[in-house]
């Protein structure tokens, strides 16, 4: 089972950025969909986005399409998610997550996530 840690969470205030980063502890297959997702307190788990780790289709959300941009560096196996202006409703724990048929693509359903991390938290003053 791959091991999956997130890291870059904090506070920001309204309109800020934040830049959060996953590392996976076995290598990621071209055939992969890395994403993120989030939960706030007291509601269901949010698809966030996801990329094609081979080709680098990604798919958003639309609470944050146009806000938050997703990236892979393949040489360092890393995922990672810049978020700008952002807004207190952004306010959750960040998981990575990781679908080996790359289904949430189409889907864009934390459901097809098969692994993820222990999480970050990200917390929007406004």
């Amino acid at each position: 089972q791959v091991q999956l840690v997130e890291s870059g969470g904090g506070l920001v205030q309204a309109g800020g950025s934040l830049r959060l980063s996953c590392a996976a502890s076995e290598r990621t297959f071209s055939s992969d969909a890395m994403g993120w997702f989030r939960q706030a307190p007291g509601k269901e788990r949010e698809f966030v986005a996801a990329i094609n780790w081979g080709a680098g289709y990604t798919v958003y959300g639309d609470s944050v399409k146009g806000r938050f941009t997703i990236s892979r560096d393949k040489d360092k196996n890393k995922l990672y998610l810049q978020m700008n202006n952002m807004k207190p409703e952004d306010t959750a724990v960040y998981y990575c997550a990781k679908d080996p048929i790359s289904r949430v693509l189409r889907t864009r359903s934390t459901s097809d996530f098969g692994s993820w991390g222990q999480g970050t938290q990200v917390t929007v003053s406004s």
